[in-house]
Formats: C-alpha cells, structure tokens, sequence
C-alpha cells in the first residue's frame, strides 16, 4: 500500500486541467479578512461531465515555521449531469491568518486521482 502523499499529483495549472488554482493576495494583514477563491480548469477546462469530474476540493492553511496545515474549507461538486446540470469547480471563501504561510488545496477526480496547487501568502510590514 502507498502512502497518501505519494498519490497526490502536481503541475503546472496553465498547462493542465487537473491542477488547482489557488488565488490570494500576495500579502496581507494579519488578523484582516481576505478573500480565496479556489477551484480547477482556470487556464484549461476540465470536462465537468457525468463521466469525468471534480468530486471535491479542500483548501488547507499552513502557518509558516508549522509542521502541519489547517482545513480550512471543503467543497463537494454534486452535480455531474443529473438533469442537465453541472458544477464549475470553483469556490471562494473569507479568511483570516496571523502568520504568513502557504494554502494548499487538494481536487479529486473520479478519473485522475488527487491533485495539489498552493498558494503562498506573506504579512504586510
């Protein structure tokens, strides 16, 4: 059996579908809201069909100099075709730090498995 860690995929998110995009400012202040938004298929699109989709994407926090992230959102895409309707994989969630650190967010798809992008964030001075 492999360990989760050597299961998750990574790459380039301009360059393939499978990889989430992390967006947030480049710095920010601690303890002052900001928004992160998250999601798959922003430079290519992911198919979103019955047969072949993103069944979540969890967005983790880890504070600088700390061994381990924090969840800190969870979103599950439910509608793949039923009815005609479908989800774009993309969320956007309120958040507040006190240190810098990087978020990290992890997609499945029923298909290709697990996949991360992160996205660091400093403190402004």
């Amino acid at each position: 059996m492999s360990a989760l860690a050597s299961l998750i995929q990574t790459a380039d998110w301009k360059k393939e579908k499978h990889s989430p995009v992390v967006e947030a400012p480049e710095a920010v202040k601690a303890g002052e809201a900001f928004k992160v938004a998250f999601g798959i298929g922003k430079e290519i699109a992911h198919p979103n069909t019955a047969e072949h989709h993103i069944t979540y994407i969890t967005l983790f926090f880890q504070p600088e100099g700390n061994k381990f992230p924090y969840q800190v959102a969870h979103v599950e895409f439910s509608a793949h075709g039923e009815v005609e309707t479908f989800t774009d994989p993309w969320a956007k969630v309120m958040v507040k730090v006190n240190s810098a650190g990087t978020f990290i967010a992890l997609a499945h798809c029923n298909i290709h498995g697990l996949w991360e992008g992160t996205k660091e964030v400093k403190l402004e001075a």
